[in-house]
């Protein structure tokens, strides 16, 4: 998708899973040394069973056999307890990681600019901390200790080879041609297959949900079949990408599974060539399969937990690229100067103006053609006009949201655009059509804004927005659970809850998208009015359809085709006779 959030590349991921493993040195050195030893634990057994064998060949006593026996059994149980506890630190380990891992994501996704979010759309998003998350949990547990120990494994096995007998190790070196090939071809492949499946599965997901959400909207214009057309695609797609990361294993792992067997065969064949030279002792040779035999599962586990961290890494990667993601907010900035203007000290009396400014979606298209506006300070100012006027555009740049392609929003002569969020939603806060009720109580979904909040504020917000007598006939009061798998909140309330955020977080500056659209008109009325009281002093600037909003307000700001053709209070445009006043006379009648 071409708007879809960016990826890290191959370099940021090699930094930051460095960085991970200097977080925890000590449980890494912990978790190694138990594998370590439980390794070399476990290759005392094949030395001692070779020297039995020579033993016997030489005719060495019963006891002596009754003693190694002994001793073999002593390493193997060793070698388990070891094992046991090499696998719980190593489990420890993972989860630290995957917990800094997963609130490392939710930071970045929550400082992501909202604009960001709305032009990626859901399904990217949805992917990445869904099936990401859960593809890099298998990582972190499972691949990345799995790994570790098998490489270890496979060294200590070398060097007991080598230590058996120089020229016994050699036979396991023809395994290194047809591995390393075999592994070369995978890995120039394997990363961008996997990025290409995880993307075909985010616009799966984008395209879904589009289709639920709008179901509706997609009967009533009998779009059904086009909805299916692009699923349809979308699978298309998907089926491609997991196609080829199968090519990619069945061609893999043929040759993965000749390679790792090869050094046990080859080992038995040419070792017994040594012995019957006189280059090797029976005993050696004996050792030196067994050793040869045990490469067998490191080296499978190694090569077969590599698929895994191809699938890992590319979902890591998809991550990271969220943090990557520049906000065009600060990008509107070209000097460091001017960033700093931005993020200068708070103070002033909260005089919003826009200057001049225009705004485009789609490169070459602008949708907001050279605008100017100031709210006075305190004033409610209404902006009406058709849809797709650019109404809404221009409350999101008024809020911040959005910065402009050229001209300036400014609050106290400092530029909207580049300002801390957190400094930006003390001084212009936006509230939209769209709301989202959060798992958590009553109380918790209006004081998340200001979390230190006490109840007689929670409680007064919610009376401001006439939501406090519904609020308090829930099951259990404001301690009532909504949310997913809550208590439901029909939509009207859940607006409320929305305006009561607002009032709760006490801006200066308040947008009002459509921000009462779905409650009856009468009560919306009233629930305006009762808001124009509890944010007297406020300057609030409403977008709506509702005529009343404007009528109430002390001025009126038309939009159309992107300009603001009239400006003034009410009763000016009606006298003015313009195309407000035919607007109120159609909707008035």
């Amino acid at each position: 998708m071409s708007n879809a959030l960016p990826v890290a590349d191959i370099a940021q991921v090699r930094r930051y899973v460095r960085e991970l493993i200097r977080r925890h040195p000590r449980g890494l050195a912990v978790a190694l040394g138990l594998h370590a030893l439980a390794a070399g634990a476990g290759l005392v057994a094949p030395r001692l069973l070779g020297d039995l064998v020579e033993g016997i060949s030489q005719g060495i006593a019963a006891t002596t056999v009754d003693r190694v026996v002994a001793a073999i059994a002593a390493f193997v149980v060793v070698q388990a307890v070891l094992v046991r506890f090499a696998h719980l630190a190593s489990a420890r380990l993972g989860e630290r990681v995957l917990a800094e891992l997963r609130e490392e994501f939710v930071d970045r996704v929550l400082a992501l600019p909202l604009a960001t979010v709305e032009r990626a759309g859901t399904g990217d998003l949805l992917t990445r901390t869904s099936r990401d998350v859960a593809a890099l949990s298998r990582t972190v547990r499972f691949a990345g200790p799995e790994t570790l120990i098998a490489a270890l494994t496979v060294l200590l096995i070398l060097g007991a080879l080598v230590l058996t007998g120089p020229l016994l190790a050699l036979p396991s070196l023809l395994a290194v041609p047809v591995l390393w090939a075999g592994t070369r071809w995978y890995l120039r492949r394997a990363p961008q297959g996997y990025l290409r499946e995880n993307a075909a599965y985010s616009d799966i997901t984008d395209g879904i949900s589009e289709t639920v959400e709008g179901a509706r909207t997609t009967e009533a214009l009998r779009q059904a079949a086009r909805r299916r057309a692009r699923g349809d695609a979308d699978i298309r797609r998907s089926y491609a990408a997991e196609r080829y990361t199968l090519h990619l294993r069945t061609v893999f792992w043929p040759v993965a599974e000749f390679g790792y067997l090869v050094p046990m065969v080859a080992t038995l064949l040419i070792g017994g060539w040594f012995h019957l030279k006189g280059w090797a002792s029976l005993g050696q040779v004996t050792a030196a399969t067994l050793y040869a035999q045990q490469l067998t599962d490191p080296i499978e586990r190694l090569l077969g937990w590599l698929d895994e961290f191809q699938v890992g890494g590319a979902s890591l990667a998809r991550l990271l690229g969220v943090a990557a993601e520049p906000d065009e907010r600060a990008k509107a900035f070209a000097t460091p100067d001017e960033r700093a203007a931005a993020a200068g000290g708070a103070g002033g009396e909260g005089r919003l103006a826009a200057h001049d400014v225009r705004y485009a979606y789609r490169p070459g298209h602008d949708v907001l053609h050279g605008v100017t506006l100031e709210p006075r300070p305190g004033e409610r100012l209404a902006m009406v006009g058709p849809s797709g006027a650019g109404k809404s555009t221009l409350g999101r740049l008024l809020a911040g949201v959005h910065a402009p392609r050229a001209g300036t929003v400014t609050v106290d002569g400092r530029p909207l655009a580049g300002m801390p969020l957190a400094e930006l939603r003390t001084h212009v806060a936006l509230v939209s059509q769209e709301h989202h009720v959060f798992i958590g109580t009553l109380a918790d979904n209006v004081a998340m804004v200001r979390p230190d909040a006490d109840p007689a504020r929670v409680r007064a917000a919610l009376a401001a927005v006439d939501a406090l007598d519904w609020a308090l006939a829930l099951p259990d009061g404001l301690d009532t659970p909504v949310g997913a798998g809550g208590h439901p909140l029909t939509p009207a309330q859940a607006q409320q809850l929305a305006l009561a955020r607002l009032v709760l977080a006490d801006p200066h500056t308040l947008v009002l998208d459509e921000a009462t659209s779905l409650i009856d008109p009468r009560a919306a009325r009233a629930l305006e009015r009762s808001l124009a009281a509890v944010l007297h002093g406020r300057t609030v600037i409403a977008i709506a359809h509702r005529l009343f909003s404007a009528h109430d307000a002390d001025r009126v700001a038309v939009v159309d085709d992107g300009r603001i053709t009239e400006l003034g209070s009410h009763d000016e445009l009606v006298a003015a006779g313009g195309s407000y006043a035919a607007l109120w006379r159609s909707w008035h009648g």
